[in-house]
């Protein structure tokens, strides 16, 4: 999925799918969402999730599963 939103910076793609991550105020969030997405994806379907984003031009997440 992508949208043409502000981006993400390199610095925090490097730690997106750390359990606990997050860039939202405290109590805003548990920074668990996508570190469950990517343990779901790689640890379970044997797949791939990965981001794609360039500041000022948007985010692409993309999920590929085996056959």
């Amino acid at each position: 999925m992508a949208d043409n939103g502000s981006g993400i910076p390199e610095a925090t793609q490097a730690h997106l799918f750390e359990a606990f991550f997050t860039t939202k105020p405290l109590g805003k969030g548990t920074g668990l969402g996508l570190s469950i997405s990517h343990q779901v994806v790689t640890e379970i379907h044997a797949g791939t999730i990965t981001c794609n984003s360039q500041v000022g031009q948007g985010t692409e997440f993309v999920i590929r599963l085996p056959l």
